[in-house]
């Protein structure tokens, strides 16, 4: 089995749900998020949605989560991570027009 470490990236994120990084789980991979790091790049505070897609269902992992003007949301990391399998998606959605850049950092099990 190999292990990569990589990250994926999604900058200027608003209002309209945003697979992060276009990532999907592949076939025959297992994915292991060791962190997810959503970041409110305007002024004002905003809110964010953060979900995995199984292909049939959202399940959140943070919902309407506040972001005041220039912090971040780590909405995985520390002692939490998330595991996904083929075909998994990681999406995130913001309050506001292009207010959010979203980094998901993550090892690769194949």
């Amino acid at each position: 089995m190999a292990n990569t470490f990589t990250r994926k990236l999604s900058t200027n994120v608003g209002t309209t749900a945003t697979q992060v990084g276009s990532y999907t789980v592949a076939a025959n991979t297992t994915t292991v998020v060791v962190g997810m790091t959503v970041t409110n790049k305007t002024g004002s505070a905003i809110t964010a949605n953060v979900w995995l897609n199984d292909g049939a269902s959202n399940v959140f992992v943070t919902a309407n989560a506040p972001i005041s003007s220039g912090a971040s949301l780590v909405a995985v990391g520390g002692d939490q991570k998330l595991v996904m399998v083929t075909g998994d998606k990681i999406y995130v959605q913001s309050s506001a027009a292009s207010s959010v850049d979203a980094i998901l950092s993550i090892l690769e099990i194949t």
